[in-house]
C-alpha cells in the first residue's frame, strides 16, 4: 500500500504564499500522476493541479498563474506552491497519487488526509 503524508497548510493573509508538500511512502512500484484537490465548505471536491511522471501538468483555471505544482521523483514527493492567495482559496487540500504498489498490482488512486488552508477575507 501507498501512504501519503501532507504538510504545509495554515492561515495566511490575502496575497500571501504557502507551500504544500506530500510525500508518498510504503510499497511503491511506480507513480503516475501526483496532484492536489481541494474541498471548500459546502462545495464539491475539485482538481487544483496534477503532474505526470514526465512533468506534464494541468491546473484549474482559478489557480493558473498563481499556483505551481512540481514533483521530485527521487523522493516521491509533490509540492504545491501557492502565491497571491485569495479568500476563495480557503479549503481542505488533499494530495492525490495514482500509483502501483507492485508490478502486478492494479493502478490505484490514493488520497491524503488533507491539510487546511485558510485565507481570511
Amino acid at each position: 500500500q501507498v501512504q501519503l503524508a501532507e504538510s504545509g497548510g495554515g492561515l495566511v493573509q490575502p496575497g500571501g504564499s504557502l507551500r504544500l508538500s506530500c510525500a508518498a511512502s510504503g510499497s511503491i512500484y511506480s507513480i503516475n500522476l501526483m496532484g492536489w484537490y481541494r474541498q471548500a465548505p459546502g462545495k464539491e471536491r475539485e482538481l487544483v493541479a496534477a503532474i505526470s511522471s514526465g512533468g506534464n501538468g494541468n491546473y484549474a483555471d482559478s489557480v493558473k498563474g498563481r499556483f505551481t505544482n512540481s514533483r521530485d521523483n527521487a523522493e516521491n514527493t509533490v509540492y504545491l506552491k501557492m502565491n497571491s492567495l485569495k479568500p476563495e482559496d480557503t479549503a481542505l487540500y488533499y494530495c492525490n497519487v495514482v500509483a502501483q504498489s507492485s508490478w502486478y498490482a492494479a493502478v490505484r488512486s490514493y488520497w491524503g488526509k488533507g491539510t487546511l488552508v485558510t485565507v481570511p477575507s
